[in-house]
């Protein structure tokens, strides 16, 4: 028996994660699959029912799970007050208490959809890359930020820590991961600013000396930002710090054509992963049914591979996905007329269609 916890949070976050579960479901008959599925508070509902973004009761629940799926979190209303009260604080916790500090994030650009992307397709064809982006340390997690009046003048300070140890065991994974794909790591930092990147490079380039079958390269992060939409098929593993990390991979969700096709995985050191779409919680849309559901869906498809160590169900689910596009199907995000476009619901209906067949 497979044990996850779903957290819904906010937006449209329970219609993906509803879709997601019925794909899972599919798989489950399909593939001889058990799972036991337990709901929770998370997000900005979490601080409306609780007071708070991650009640006790759902981290115990999740600490406990063999994976989370997570729906999405954030919008205007829990914008304002203070820090601690605000959803993506919960997000942060949340992966810091389950020792979560790897987060992958692929980006595909399939060829069904090369007119959805604004690169041009054949800047775009053969794009296939993973942003490993390092999830618990750096800026998001400085010890030291404040604010300061002096005189009338308000200053704000973050600051942004990395330890040796931080680094090698995101470093590692990177490397472990590239020698399952096309053995080439690119390693992004700021080097020729930050004292930061400087050790960060310092253990990357160590580190790489245990893999000498996979190529390391180092990239300041503006030029990694210029050559992703100048050349993208140039990269292979993107492994980087916090921050650049969730600037650049979505960056590069959008050589895809759409934020909604992105899925996303935090692990640690065991099997246990968390789980989620790229894509926020898209206030503006809510409630309407019309929400892509795929990167949830893709998720599913990482928890499975990753987590349960099920590749079968893992490729059936991404094969149906791409069988699905290839037939033309289109969610309202990926260009074409809201009139011609599927619901989240008729989008997933086709994807288990495919499954099945």
């Amino acid at each position: 028996m497979n044990h996850i916890v779903l957290l819904p949070g906010d937006g449209i976050g329970p219609e993906v994660v509803e879709q997601a579960v019925f794909v899972m479901q599919q798989c489950g008959q399909q593939f001889g699959m058990t799972f036991a599925f337990e709901e929770a508070l998370f997000g900005g509902c979490a601080i409306d029912a609780a007071g708070e973004p991650l009640p006790k009761e759902t981290l115990e629940l999740c600490q406990k799970a063999d994976a989370v799926l997570l729906g999405a979190v954030g919008g205007p209303k829990w914008d304002v007050g203070p820090k601690e009260r605000r959803p993506e604080t919960g997000l942060l916790a949340l992966r810091k208490h389950l020792g979560l500090y790897a987060n992958l994030r692929p980006a595909i650009a399939y060829d069904c959809l090369a007119n959805a992307s604004s690169i041009r397709p054949e800047v775009l064809r053969g794009t296939d890359l993973l942003v490993v982006r390092e999830l618990t340390g750096g800026i998001y997690f400085g010890d030291k930020e404040r604010r300061t009046d002096d005189c009338g003048r308000t200053t704000a300070i973050d600051t942004c820590v990395y330890a040796e140890d931080e680094i090698e065991r995101i470093a590692h994974q990177a490397f472990l991961i590239a020698r399952g794909r096309r053995k080439h790591v690119t390693s992004v930092d700021k080097a020729n600013v930050l004292e930061t990147s400087r050790l960060w490079r310092e253990v990357v380039t160590r580190v790489s000396l245990s893999y000498r079958d996979v190529t390391l390269e180092h990239m300041l992060v503006d030029n990694c930002a210029m050559q992703l939409l100048r050349r993208p098929t140039h990269f292979d593993v993107v492994l980087t710090e916090n921050m650049f990390g969730d600037i650049l991979s979505d960056e590069a969700a959008m050589l895809t054509g759409s934020i909604g096709l992105l899925a996303s995985a935090s692990l640690g050191d065991g099997a246990f992963g968390l789980y989620e779409p790229v894509h926020g919680s898209a206030p503006d849309i809510a409630g309407q049914g019309i929400a892509n559901p795929i990167a949830t869906i893709l998720s599913v498809a990482m928890m499975f591979r990753l987590t349960f160590r099920r590749d079968d169900a893992a490729d059936a689910i991404e094969r149906a996905v791409q069988d699905v596009l290839r037939s033309g199907a289109r969610t309202a995000d990926l260009g074409v007329d809201r009139s011609q476009a599927l619901s989240t619901a008729d989008m997933t209906t086709r994807i288990i269609a495919a499954l099945r067949n």
